[in-house]
This record gives structure tokens, C-alpha cells and sequence, in this order.
């Protein structure tokens, strides 16, 4: 399994950077975890639309679906132009049914509704869903393929279902929007120092901080979390790429 980082900023991207958007990969399957703003732009470096597989969403915040409406425009495009592409299915919960809608587009991308109680397989993934504690319905998700485990905490303040739900995991990629000074829960992020005492008490091999903030010294909250943590530790960056 192969993570590669294409947009890691919380709320809106940086200059020609991009919010939230995840690629992962195994035996030449393509899955996007969230597609905010910026992602198709910088996705591009990595594949073209038309070849991803699947995209799955956490929930539907701007900084996270922003760039669907044009990654649905760009397969239609390139179909226009006599490539064969397939409709591409586009996972999402439905507890906002109109959110949940707009993944349907044409013949071209084709929205469905995962239950969260429910082991979900997408290709030769197998992912499970947690709720985290943020303004909107949200759910964080384990991708597993070959005994490789993959975190994706999406938004969330920290919750003790966390431990269970992450125990052991190959990569944690964390909320951390504020630093350890700061309180997030009542926005639904997590900050440095609960980044690193999770990474701890689930006993992950590796914590790889995502969701950044726009100000302040980015790392500070590698620093802050190596206090609690003491395995690998990583700022999300774009292009990063983690083997398992």
C-alpha cells in the first residue's frame, strides 16, 4: 500500500497548495480520500483524473469536496475527447442528502451511500468507519489491504473510541490544527500534544500530522508531539509518499 499526500491544509489552501485530499494506492487500484480545494490542480503531478478508481468522503466541508464538482468535470472532458472512462464511484455517507447528491454526476461519476456500521470494500481495500466529534456528521476511516493499516482521522476533537478504533495502525494521518497551547474541541480539531498522546496510547508505528494551521511555526507541533510520542513523527507535505 502507497500513501501520497496532495493537500494537507485545514480550512483553505495555502498559495498554489490545497486542503485536504489523500491518494492511496495497492496493486494498481487508485483511491482518493477527500477532494478539497486545490487537489485536482496538484493531483495532477501524480495521475490524471481519468485514472483514479474511486474517491471516498469524509464529510462535506468546502476544504474537503471543494474540488468534486471539477474532478467530475475533467473525466466528462477527457470522455468528450474519445477516451473510454468509466462512471467513477464516488463514496459518501448520506446523512446530508443533498451533500450526498452531488456526487452523482451525469454518467460520470456515481455517488453511494456507505453505512458506517458497515465494513465497506473498495477494490482490495477494506475500510471501517468511526464518527468523530466535529460540527457536521464526519467519519475517520481505517483502510486495510494485506495486513497495512492506513488511519484517516478526518476532522475530530479526540475521542477514547479513537484507541481501539486506530490500535496498531502502519500510518495515523491526524487532525492537528492547533497548537498545544490551544483548545480545539469546540471546532472539532485536535491539537499537538492530544496528536501525540494518541499516537501513544494506540501504539501506531508512525504519525504523520495533517490538517495544519496557517500560522505559527509548523514545527512546533512535531515538538509538541514528540513529547508524548516518541515513534516516527511527520508533517504532511505535498508529494509526501509512504510506502507500506
Amino acid at each position: 500500500m502507497e500513501l501520497t499526500i496532495i493537500g494537507f491544509w485545514g480550512g483553505y489552501p495555502k498559495k498554489n497548495a490545497a486542503s485536504s485530499g489523500y491518494l492511496i494506492e495497492h496493486e494498481g487500484y487508485r483511491m482518493l480520500v477527500d477532494c478539497g480545494s486545490g487537489v485536482l490542480a496538484k493531483l495532477q503531478n501524480v495521475l490524471q483524473p481519468e485514472e483514479l478508481d474511486a474517491v471516498i468522503i469524509s464529510h462535506y466541508h468546502p476544504d474537503h469536496i471543494a474540488d468534486l464538482g471539477v474532478l467530475q468535470y475533467a473525466r466528462y472532458i477527457q470522455g468528450f475527447l474519445g477516451k473510454a472512462i468509466p462512471p467513477l464511484p464516488v463514496y459518501g455517507h448520506a446523512f446530508d442528502k443533498q451533500e450526498f447528491l452531488k456526487l452523482t454526476y451525469k454518467e460520470i461519476t456515481k455517488g453511494i451511500a456507505y453505512d458506517p456500521n458497515k465494513v465497506l470494500t473498495v477494490g482490495p481495500f477494506q475500510v471501517s468507519f468511526l464518527k468523530t466529534n466535529h460540527p457536521v456528521p464526519c467519519y475517520a476511516m481505517r483502510i486495510e489491504a494485506e495486513g497495512k493499516v492506513v488511519i484517516y482521522t478526518a476532522d475530530s476533537s479526540f475521542k477514547e473510541e479513537f484507541i481501539e478504533f486506530c490500535q496498531g495502525a502502519d500510518v495515523l494521518l491526524c487532525d492537528c490544527n492547533f497548537y498545544s497551547h490551544q483548545n480545539g474541541k469546540s471546532a472539532g480539531h485536535m491539537n499537538s500534544i492530544e496528536a501525540g498522546q494518541f499516537a501513544k496510547r494506540a501504539a501506531v508505528k508512525q504519525l504523520l500530522l495533517t490538517h495544519l494551521p496557517h500560522y505559527g511555526n509548523l514545527n512546533d507541533l512535531v515538538c509538541d508531539a514528540t513529547e508524548e510520542f516518541t515513534g516516527i513523527i511527520k508533517l504532511a507535505d505535498e508529494f509526501l509518499s509512504i510506502s507500506l
